[in-house]
C-alpha cells in the first residue's frame, strides 16, 4: 500500500499536440499517459460498470483528446475528454496504478477489441 505521501501528484502537464498527459509524483515517480488510455481506462461506473465483470469497452477513443483537466482536492483529477465523456475521478492512487501497469494494460484493451472485432 502506498502512504499518503507517496500519491500525491506534484505536477500534471497535458501536450495537447502529442495526446499525452504527464503525472510527476511527490517520491519522483513520473508517468506519461495517453487521453486514449486515459479514456478508455476511466474509473467511471460507465467504463468500469457497477461489479467485476461489467466493464463496457470502450471503442473508436483513438482520437480522443482533453478539453478540460481539474484537480480535486489533494486527491484526483476530473477529465473532461472531447467526446463528452467527464465522469469519475482519477485519484492519485489509481493514476499510479495505470502507469505502473500500462503495458500489460494496454495489450489487454488491444486484445479485447481484437476478440470482439471492434477497432480502436
Amino acid at each position: 500500500m502506498l502512504s499518503n505521501e507517496t500519491v500525491l501528484v506534484d505536477e500534471i502537464v497535458f501536450h495537447a499536440k502529442s495526446s499525452f498527459v504527464d503525472f510527476t509524483f511527490r517520491d519522483g515517480y513520473q508517468t506519461s499517459l495517453t487521453c486514449e488510455f486515459l479514456r478508455v481506462y476511466s474509473p467511471s461506473a460507465e467504463v468500469r460498470g457497477h461489479a467485476h465483470g461489467q466493464e463496457i469497452l470502450q471503442v473508436g477513443k483513438r482520437n480522443v483528446s482533453i478539453d478540460k483537466l481539474e484537480q480535486i482536492g489533494n486527491y484526483a483529477v476530473k477529465i473532461t475528454f472531447t467526446d463528452g465523456h467527464n465522469t469519475g475521478l482519477y485519484s492519485w492512487p489509481y493514476i499510479r496504478q495505470l502507469g505502473e501497469n500500462k503495458d500489460q494494460l494496454w495489450d489487454k484493451y488491444l486484445q479485447r477489441l481484437k476478440e470482439s472485432g471492434e477497432k480502436r
